[in-house]
């Protein structure tokens, strides 16, 4: 037999760890002393010490070890619990790794303050464009708030199109306003040019105004990285006398499924400051 120390050495967890799987009946001594109160554990007790620690590092909670351990759960059940617990740690990551490139953003945002590239700014007349569009409020104008609302809405309108049996439809043209509720918000409009006469149901579809003057920007990327680039913008729109007029649109060029070789071109309406 083992002390509660060569048990939680062999195990590699604390003996704390150990006293409080006892107290809760998750996994007791095989003996415990009736004068001393010392614990000992047999070295077939490794087995479901090993289960435990597998089942926690799954994320599941000491109260559905008990139940999984105690044969309380059949073999389908358990395969849910094991699906589910993956979906929410494929949604963890996938949060993580949009976090991860918003800090990179920043970074190079960061990074590049002073500097500018004149070169990459264009000046131009943008024409009116027939789109079709669905919409839906953002919390912000950050890329992680517009993001979970923009791909949705770009998701549901293609289907719509092509069900419609639209033909010729793009590139996918996105445009914002204040979505007038005083805290911020902003209404998202997901459009896609379309060509003339189209009709589809539950869809909005109009000629979006074009702009007589606008700043564009080509940005290569993800849309989560897209920060410096209108920075960048910004930088050249005040270093030239000119002042913004309304939220940005954004033309996507190409949208390959590997979203690093996105091309984006950013327009933003300007007037002389």
């Amino acid at each position: 037999m083992f002390t509660i120390g060569d048990f939680a050495r062999h195990g590699q967890v604390s003996v704390r760890m150990l006293r409080h799987y006892d107290a809760i009946g998750l996994l007791r001594p095989a003996h415990v002393d009736p004068h001393s109160g010392y614990r000992y554990y047999e070295a077939g007790q490794l087995a479901r010490l090993n289960r435990v620690i597998a089942l926690k590092d799954l994320g599941f909670t000491l109260e559905q070890v008990a139940v999984i351990l105690g044969e309380q759960v059949g073999a389908e059940e358990l395969r849910g619990m094991l699906r589910l617990r993956r979906a929410e740690l494929e949604a963890a990551l996938e949060e993580a790794r949009s976090r991860l490139a918003q800090v990179g953003a920043r970074l190079r945002a960061i990074e590049s303050e002073g500097r500018m590239s004149t070169q990459d700014v264009v000046v131009k007349k943008i024409p009116a464009v027939r789109i079709a569009e669905l919409s839906a409020v953002a919390a912000s104008f950050g890329p992680h708030d517009i993001g979970p609302v923009i791909t949705p809405l770009y998701e549901e309108l293609c289907a719509r199109l092509e069900a419609a049996g639209v033909t010729g439809f793009g590139p996918g043209l996105a445009y914002y306003e204040d979505a007038g509720r005083g805290d911020g918000s902003i209404l998202v409009h997901a459009g896609m040019t379309v060509p003339a006469g189209t009709a589809v149901e539950g869809v909005e579809v109009h000629v979006l105004p074009g702009i007589e003057e606008a700043a564009t920007i080509v940005h290569r990327g993800s849309m989560e990285n897209i920060l410096p680039t209108v920075q960048n913008l910004a930088r050249w729109i005040d270093a030239n006398g000119y002042v913004s007029r309304h939220y940005a649109r954004e033309l996507y060029l190409e949208c390959p499924e590997d979203r690093s070789r996105w091309i984006t071109e950013i327009q933003e309406a300007i007037i002389r400051a």
